[in-house]
């Protein structure tokens, strides 16, 4: 089956908002606008509950399916994130961000456009048994709106019992799928470790405790990591991503800090890379007379899709794309996404919509292609209504 007829129909439609919401980007939960937008609509194409504030500032709206009694039995969740990132645009698109600083770099306001495009035409049709649920979600971008919702209480309150999540992935042909059971995305961990030394005069560094020297040598050391702790088949990376210290050319400082990223794709790993962070740093620090510190913040855990409901969703996609199109091993990603939390908190599965030849996510050239919507609507109606079959 081919995208609806009605997703097709209603593309200019759903690319005028998402330009709209291109244009006004706001950052992690500061989503004041975006949401007023989103609510909005909901209540324009009559969805029968629209509740604001869920996870600070994230909307659900929830529809009520006309078959079987209409209302009554499951109710299974479909997820957008809202949030834009701090960059500047460069795309030189005729609905470039306004706001300075600020843009659209990962495509969220075409996720909330496709995921509004859905609740239009569910709320049209209600050719479904129970209820759907569309969450809007704040602060994906580092700030773990998702988690904040499911804390919320929002699985409980809307009785969801499946929830599932969509992504755009430019490289990905336009109308294409991909997706896997397990583990799809990362767990994004970050660490900063502070050298402490005895700073002194350049001309005298034998009466010093160089922190730069230590730090360098702890860069060196946190490689090995991956390259001799880890197992070569298995996915870690560590990357140290700063490192401050001084502010002369002729003192040595009395402190160095180092801060970067772990990304892992399962719990053992993860453990395994903390431990050996502090394992280095404390041997480190004794061979030197330094005093090193760790600080370790465990981020986002590991985006787990659920074997079943990734079986559903891959069979969506087929029945839309054709068996050629759904990518249902793709390769796990070592990027990370804040989903992870709903599918700690219900099953469910994360797939990926090809978003074409086009700048890569966080890139300022990067722009959703507006192509991909009849697509991302059609999977989001079917995946419902086969979920909510009489």
């Amino acid at each position: 089956m081919p995208v609806l007829n009605r997703a097709a129909e209603l593309q200019d439609e759903i690319a005028g908002w998402r330009r709209h919401l291109h244009r006004e980007p706001e950052l992690l939960f500061a989503v004041e606008k975006t949401a007023a937008f989103v609510a909005e609509k909901l209540r324009e194409f009559g969805v029968d509950e629209v509740v604001t504030g869920i996870g600070r500032t994230g909307v659900v709206g929830l529809i009520r399916g006309r078959r079987d009694g209409g209302g009554e039995g499951r109710t299974i969740g479909l997820r957008a994130d809202m949030d834009a990132l701090p960059i500047e645009e460069t795309s030189g698109k005729p609905w470039s961000s306004t706001v300075r600083g600020k843009m659209h770099a990962c495509g969220h306001d075409g996720h909330t456009a496709m995921l509004l495009g859905a609740a239009k035409y569910l709320a049209e049709t209600r050719n479904f048994a129970g209820n759907v649920a569309v969450i809007f979600q704040p602060a994906e971008e580092g700030g773990g709106g998702g988690n904040e919702m499911v804390k919320d209480g929002m699985m409980e309150r809307f009785g969801i019992a499946e929830v599932y999540g969509m992504h755009n992935l430019p490289g990905l042909p336009v109308g294409t799928f991909g997706t896997r059971p397990g583990a799809i995305m990362a767990a994004t961990d970050e660490f900063t470790i502070k050298v402490k030394g005895h700073g002194g005069h350049a001309a005298l560094p034998h009466k010093t405790v160089d922190p730069i020297v230590i730090g360098a040598q702890v860069v060196t050391a946190l490689q090995t990591i991956v390259s001799r702790v880890a197992d070569p088949v298995a996915s870690l990376v560590v990357s140290v991503t700063k490192f401050n210290a001084g502010f002369a050319h002729n003192v040595i400082p009395e402190e160095a800090q180092l801060a970067g990223t772990v990304r892992t794709l399962s719990p053992d790993m993860r453990e395994e890379a903390e431990a050996r962070i502090r394992q280095i740093c404390a041997g480190l620090a004794a061979a030197h007379g330094a005093e090193i510190t760790v600080a370790y913040h465990r981020n986002y855990p590991v985006t787990v899709n659920h074997p079943e409901e990734t079986g559903h969703a891959v069979a969506v996609a087929r029945e839309i794309a054709g068996e050629a199109a759904v990518h249902a091993a793709l390769d796990p990603m070592m990027g990370g996404e804040d989903f992870s939390y709903m599918l700690l908190a219900r099953p469910g599965a994360f797939v990926f919509l090809g978003n074409g030849d086009t700048a890569g996510l966080h890139h300022p050239a990067y722009d959703f292609n507006d192509d991909a919507i009849p697509h991302g609507v059609t999977y989001w109606v079917k995946l419902a209504e086969s979920r909510l079959a009489a």
